[in-house]
């Protein structure tokens, strides 16, 4: 297997990777996956508890998924989505519209994340041009923030490591606090706060709301930008503010769909219906790449015209593939047929009980979690909030411990997280808990 090492090392570029750096600790080769464990080349097998990149929601070679897809092959592997349609995702469209909150009632397809935010997006652009609304161009979103790696998913991010060498490319948006309740920029408690960060959305809307198209927001949790998790209030008033300037509301729920936070999504827990979703990662739990942005029907209807200069012209090659949208199917038919939200629900407890357990480690300054999504902010400083410097590299440390404990954990800066699938049962459980505490223990820090 060293060969395939030496040809992916030859030929093949990772994503978020610094390739020099394999030189001395290169990639893993997996050999198969079963439920939420991976195994590489030796036979030692990993927990993988952040889910693939928060995807695989039912555990990895789920054997309804696989007959699904396999049901699906034997039909027909794919066809453009441009004057024809497909039986799944008819079925996948309409099992979408029932499960999300009142008043979506039309989904575009598409093949990702990031596509799924920037259909949203455009979506929104447009609808203002067409009830001749020419001035609404501009976008709102928070700070901290990360909706993907396309330049117009970029533009509504948050400016940081990753996306900062490509600011020149972004386009002008406006930038509002995130509710980083644990580092709040306002020195307040969010026991006694008046929520000072909406606060603060509300004046850019006042001063703005002519040029503004939408608000984008991650509902209750900011992923990438740090395992944020926030106050549903904050969404809440997110929506009241979007109704009260005239600006749409888009949820980028491409991490917090589909039973991650604890129902079915997100916005649920806020009860807040917006104006458009957009959707992926655990849409088919992540055996193929699929997206979804859904949107209301007074959206819909601005483009249905016999004006051809109001079509949405947008599309994607392999939009809505029937073999990604049989997944889906399958997917959403396990929260049925195996409890999936019980199980979340049960998973919750557990991670729970063992962040209290990891509060009290030295390194953790914050513990905070939702649903399986639980996250432990390493400080260097308890008492001050001091953070680690960069250099440190924190992350990697835990990241290499964590293969020798048999957990996939892959921190973000400082913060090391779980994204846990709904697979796993209580041995599993207790067994990564206990090694995730050998890696706490482990973790050695120059003063």
């Amino acid at each position: 297997m060293d060969n395939l090492i030496q040809k992916d090392m030859k030929y093949v570029w990772h994503p978020y990777t610094q390739m020099k750096s394999s030189e001395e600790f290169p990639p893993i080769v997996v050999k198969r996956a079963e439920g939420g464990k991976i195994f590489d080349e030796n036979g030692k097998f990993y927990y993988d508890t952040i889910s693939s990149w928060w995807c695989n929601l039912h555990g990895h070679n789920h054997p309804v998924i696989k007959r699904a897809i396999k049901k699906q092959l034997d039909e027909f592997e794919h066809v453009m989505f441009a004057g024809f349609t497909h039986e799944s995702a008819v079925k996948l469209a309409e099992k979408l519209v029932f499960m999300t909150p009142d008043g979506l009632d039309k989904v575009f397809f598409s093949d990702n994340g990031s596509t799924a935010v920037e259909v949203a997006m455009k979506m929104s652009f447009q609808y203002w041009k067409n009830i001749k609304k020419e001035n609404k161009h501009c976008f709102l979103s928070l700070d901290r923030a990360y909706h993907g790696d396309t330049v117009a998913a970029m533009s509504v991010s948050g400016v940081d490591l990753f996306n900062k060498k490509f600011e020149p490319l972004f386009f002008k948006t406006f930038k509002s606090p995130a509710p980083y309740c644990y580092r709040c920029e306002f020195l307040k408690c969010r026991e006694t706060c008046q929520m000072e960060c909406a606060n603060e959305m509300e004046k850019i809307l006042e001063q703005n709301s002519e040029k503004i198209s939408a608000i984008i927001i991650e509902p209750l949790l900011m992923a990438a930008g740090g395992m944020i998790i926030y106050p549903p209030e904050f969404l809440k008033r997110t929506k009241e503010l979007a109704v009260k300037y005239n600006v749409h509301l888009i949820v980028d729920e491409v991490a917090t769909g589909f039973g991650r936070m604890g129902e079915m999504f997100a916005s649920e827990i806020a009860g807040v219906s917006p104006d458009f979703m957009c959707l992926s990662k655990a849409i088919t739990s992540g055996y193929l790449p699929l997206g979804a942005t859904l949107m209301t029907k007074e959206i819909f209807e601005s483009f249905y015209d016999e004006d051809s200069a109001k079509t949405f012209y947008h599309g994607h090659t392999f939009t809505a593939n029937p073999v990604a949208c049989a997944a889906a199917l399958a997917s959403i038919e396990l929260f049925e047929t195996e409890g999936t939200l019980e199980k979340i629900k049960y998973i919750s407890g557990k991670l729970a009980l063992f962040l209290a357990r990891a509060a009290r480690f030295p390194l953790v300054g914050d513990v905070r979690m939702k649903g399986v999504v639980g996250a432990m902010e390493l400080v260097q400083d308890k008492a001050t909030k001091k953070p680690f410097d960069p250099g440190a590299m924190i992350g990697m440390d835990v990241y290499k411990l964590g293969l020798e404990n048999n957990l996939l954990l892959r921190p973000l800066g400082n913060v090391i997280y779980f994204f846990l699938p709904g697979c796993l049962s209580p041995v599993e459980l207790e067994d990564i808990f206990t090694r995730a505490e050998g890696v706490l223990q482990s973790i050695r820090v120059e003063k």
